[in-house]
């Protein structure tokens, strides 16, 4: 282990919001974003913690330590080591800042009575200052303390970054029974969040097509984090594509409750019923798709198949080789996409 050169002490302070608010604007107290944990506030997560203030009710600490100083004036700095969108917050309801959408129970600060504007600013905030040391050591340690970093996945690191309108969409479809009477994520997907990528990629792809995985979710988590308008359509749209495949009784250990193969007929299914207007037979859908999956299986197994059209048997190797490659790239999801496309319309004759 390396040697540890420095005792970390932190000493808590009361420091009221008009000497915080005064402190930014002098530029005496500085962010440091590369310190923060980056969970992006909602509108909704801002307005709460003004409420919190307004109704004289505690929050968390922040957190400081010594910045730069001039030696000639001997005028020093702070910087804001933790609770960034605490302090933003404050400082854009202060200012009036058009972006901080305040319901119409939460009055902005110039409508305050002269009497609760005081109570705001004489508002006691603890402070732990953690003096000074050098940067690296206060960034290490925060990065261990709120680690968004170490071994996680990249849906837990977007976790702890957001926690918006599409995401609680993505939670709600994945708490769909649907998922846990087949048995389609394992307790290992669920424990990594796997379940909540998954329905992010069901909605995104719903509204943009297919698409590589690593792409898109960030910017996705961050564009609908505080509002999300087409959200309830879109969870009644999956929905009524899983009470389709539900409609269908498939054989429970059908591959089409695998992750890549229900992901691809979920939005298949969708377009032939909400974009195409496509009626679809439950019991008719059933065999061709059993077929398929007879047929693939035999494939699969490098065994004869015989009486099938060519068109039918090269579909059969697309989608065996697009199965077999990464179940969250853009070509294969087309791959088995475009291959239940045709399925669904009856376009591949055996």
């Amino acid at each position: 282990m390396a040697e540890v050169k420095y005792e970390l002490r932190t000493n808590a302070t009361n420091r009221r919001i008009r000497e915080i608010i005064s402190a930014v604007r002098t530029e005496t107290l500085l962010p440091r974003p590369d310190f923060q944990r980056r969970l992006v506030w909602t509108n909704k997560d801002k307005v709460a913690f003004i409420e919190t203030i307004l109704q004289h009710l505690p929050f968390p600490e922040i957190y400081v330590c010594a910045g730069a100083v001039d030696p000639t004036t001997a005028q020093g700095t702070e910087w804001l080591v933790d609770g960034q969108q605490r302090v933003s917050t404050i400082v854009a309801y202060f200012n009036g800042d058009k972006d901080l959408k305040l319901p119409s129970e939460v009055p902005a600060y110039e409508k305050l009575d002269p009497d609760t504007k005081t109570a705001f600013l004489e508002y006691t905030v603890v402070v732990r200052d953690l003096g000074n040391v050098p940067v690296d050591y206060v960034k290490e340690v925060f990065q261990r303390i709120n680690s968004t970093k170490y071994g996680l996945n990249a849906m837990e690191l977007a976790n702890a970054r957001y926690d918006g309108a599409i995401k609680k969409t993505a939670e709600t479809l994945a708490a769909h029974p649907f998922f846990s009477e087949h048995g389609v994520f394992k307790i290992s997907d669920i424990r990594r969040m796997g379940d909540i990528s998954f329905q992010l990629s069901v909605l995104i792809t719903i509204e943009q097509g297919y698409f590589d995985d690593s792409d898109a979710h960030d910017a996705f988590l961050e564009r609908y984090n505080d509002e999300y308008p087409r959200g309830e359509e879109f969870q009644y749209r999956v929905t009524k594509s899983l009470e389709f495949i539900d409609s269908m009784s498939l054989d429970p250990k059908s591959r089409w409750f695998k992750k890549a193969d229900v992901f691809s007929l979920i939005i298949e299914i969708d377009r032939a019923l909400h974009d195409d207007k496509l009626t679809l037979e439950p019991s008719e859908v059933r065999e061709i798709l059993e077929n398929f999956e007879n047929h693939l299986e035999r494939i699969r197994a490098h065994e004869e198949v015989e009486g099938i059209s060519d068109s039918y048997r090269n579909a059969l190797a697309n989608y065996a080789h697009a199965a077999a490659q990464g179940s969250n790239h853009r070509k294969s999801r087309t791959v088995r996409g475009e291959t239940i496309e045709k399925l669904l319309r009856n376009q591949l004759q055996q």
